[in-house]
């Protein structure tokens, strides 16, 4: 399996459900995710602001896609070798693809267990 690392430095925030999404999280690279619970934002960490409960930072590895609906396994055999690599992942879902976010001190970490289950990290 093919990855590409990501650039940009993201931080994965927490906020109020009813909340309207705002203006910070609007363009660039965002994932917004809304439940009955809560309204997740995962976005370019320099573009959140001081006081919203936020993690950061985070590392964003792409499985080279399209993956088509039907694989199955993928994202469990990515979490399997970074679990035994004691790497905490954040996972996000595209329609192509699947991303996996890995605390950036996790990084170097992580990239060393996939290439050593024969996974190739682009970037």
């Amino acid at each position: 399996m093919n990855f590409r690392l990501l650039p940009e430095v993201l931080a994965v925030s927490r906020m109020e459900p009813g909340c309207a999404v705002p203006k910070w999280a609007d363009g660039g690279w965002t994932s917004v995710t809304r439940t009955a619970s809560e309204l997740s934002i995962v976005c370019e960490a320099e573009r959140v602001p001081a006081g919203v409960r936020s993690q950061q930072p985070w590392r964003a590895l792409e499985i080279q896609g399209p993956l088509d609906f039907s694989e199955i396994g993928i994202l469990a055999q990515v979490s399997d070798v970074l679990k035994r690599a004691s790497v905490s992942i954040f996972v996000l879902s595209t329609y192509d693809t699947d991303i996996i976010l890995v605390a950036e001190t996790d990084l170097e970490t992580a990239v060393k267990a996939l290439e050593g289950h024969d996974h190739h990290v682009l970037g």
